[in-house]
């Protein structure tokens, strides 16, 4: 099971990414477990200074941009 972790503070655009990672894994077919990180003590620990970021299973993929869902599934598969 992948772990998709969403960091940000809970704006528009970090909610946005964990609805596109929702429907990247469904589409997908992967199973996933998904987990918000709102403190920005532990969003700074990925060192990522700009959100929402994305992290999968422990890597970031990216941060400061709201991916599509098939940009996700990509990261997914990858």
């Amino acid at each position: 099971m992948k772990k998709i972790q969403i960091l940000g503070t809970g704006c528009k655009k970090c909610n946005d990414l964990t609805t596109n990672a929702e429907k990247a894994a469904q589409a997908a077919g992967i199973e996933c477990q998904i987990e918000k990180v709102t403190q920005l003590n532990d969003i700074m620990a990925f060192g990522v200074m700009t959100t929402p970021g994305l992290v999968i299973d422990g890597n970031v993929v990216s941060q400061g941009k709201l991916l599509t869902p098939e940009q996700i599934a990509n990261h997914l598969k990858g």
